[in-house]
């Protein structure tokens, strides 16, 4: 195999694929990234036997063939060289060899056989249908940080992405949470996946996921199975292995019934939260919420460090309620909305409260109180 690239194709291609790669391998073809060249394009192909990624980039290819290398070290040698320098990939069979050659630079990597590289099996998609990339990436962005890092729920270790009933027809519909907090976000179903099963996308999944989905031209092709999910666009394909679990009734946790109303300008109130958080001890970190007619109050009371208090203007005519929130949780509830009001719908200082952008329904957030 030998080939010719350009830095910036080979850099951009070779990290997607090396991010995929766990640091830490009992399998050492793990570690490495399969790199096939024919035609007028080379790919390159990495996996943890759970997500696989697959990059295809544009490249003069002299001796089409495969091997594979290490990818974190490709990935640190490409990322050193020059601005626009054209690097070669050639791999001798006989010495078991990839050189990696640009300018003056030239370095010898060891492969490991291209037949040992587990490919991950294709599986039949139930459901194929396409999504706009800004769509994909608002019901990720605003779901994953609900995500459990619970092993022991492993099946709340994920985003539930899933066909749903709305108020004006089918959505598609993304929710996470840990039992602390939810989120439940909803966007436009697009067409052809109406049949499509439910499934609970990996955390690392929605990490990598991430990067396809910057450009807001794009259209990202879906493909889910039972058992697989699969987002490509024409360069990267990402395939992987869904949380095999079901994911609990969420609805039961959403209140319907919350009445007391508070508004309130989402930027000042994360600023005021941090604000008044910062004496508090790191371990409970419990903001206490005083609300009376249009006045809120942001308290935190850390006997062994000390006190602090913040007073907003805000739209509130119930009655008066005092009720605590883990300040974390409240800080990542707030930087979720893009508008610039949230509404939090309280019951009492006991019950989960409801938290949304403006009268926006299309994005729902849950946070349970804490005794303060």
């Amino acid at each position: 195999m030998k080939l010719s690239i350009e830095r910036g194709a080979l850099l951009k291609a070779v990290s997607q694929a090396q991010s995929v790669v766990e640091r830490r391998n009992t399998i050492p073809i793990l570690a490495n990234v399969l790199i096939e060249a024919e035609g007028d394009r080379v790919q390159f192909r990495a996996t943890d036997l759970d997500i696989e990624v697959v990059d295809k980039a544009p490249a003069k290819v002299e001796r089409p063939g495969a091997t594979t290398v290490s990818a974190t070290t490709l990935h640190e040698i490409v990322r050193k060289l020059p601005d626009g320098a054209l690097v070669t990939l050639a791999a001798d069979s006989a010495t078991g060899r990839l050189t990696v050659e640009a300018g003056r630079s030239n370095f010898s990597l060891a492969t490991l056989p291209k037949e040992d590289f587990p490919v991950m099996a294709s599986s039949e998609y139930q459901s194929n249908f396409s999504a706009p990339a800004p769509a994909l990436r608002r019901l990720f962005d605003k779901s994953k940080f609900a995500i459990s890092t619970e092993e022991t729920r492993y099946y709340l270790n994920g985003v539930y992405m899933h066909v749903a009933e709305a108020d004006g027809g089918r959505v598609l519909r993304c929710v996470a949470t840990d039992g602390h907090r939810l989120a439940r976000i909803d966007a436009d179903l697009p067409e052809g996946a109406s049949d499509m099963p439910g499934v609970i996308v990996p955390r690392k999944t929605v990490g990598e996921l991430r990067k396809l989905l910057d450009d807001d031209e794009m259209k990202i092709a879906v493909s889910v199975s039972e058992t697989k999910v699969r987002f490509a666009t024409p360069d990267i394909t990402l395939t992987s292995k869904v949380i095999d679990g079901t994911f609990p009734d969420y609805s039961r946790v959403i209140p319907q019934n919350n009445t007391r109303r508070l508004e309130v300008d989402a930027a000042e109130f994360a600023q005021a939260v941090d604000r008044v958080a910062t004496v508090s001890s790191e371990r409970s970190r419990a903001v206490k919420l005083s609300l009376d007619e249009d006045r809120l109050v942001l308290s935190v009371n850390a006997p062994d460090s000390g006190a602090a208090e913040e007073e907003l203007a805000v739209a509130y005519g119930d009655e008066r309620l005092d009720i605590g929130f883990n300040a974390k949780y409240l800080l990542e509830i707030a930087g979720q909305v893009d508008r610039e009001n949230a509404v939090f719908l309280f019951n009492s200082a006991g019950d989960p409260t409801l938290m949304r952008e403006g009268n926006d329904q299309s994005a729902v957030y849950v946070v349970m109180p804490m005794r303060v």
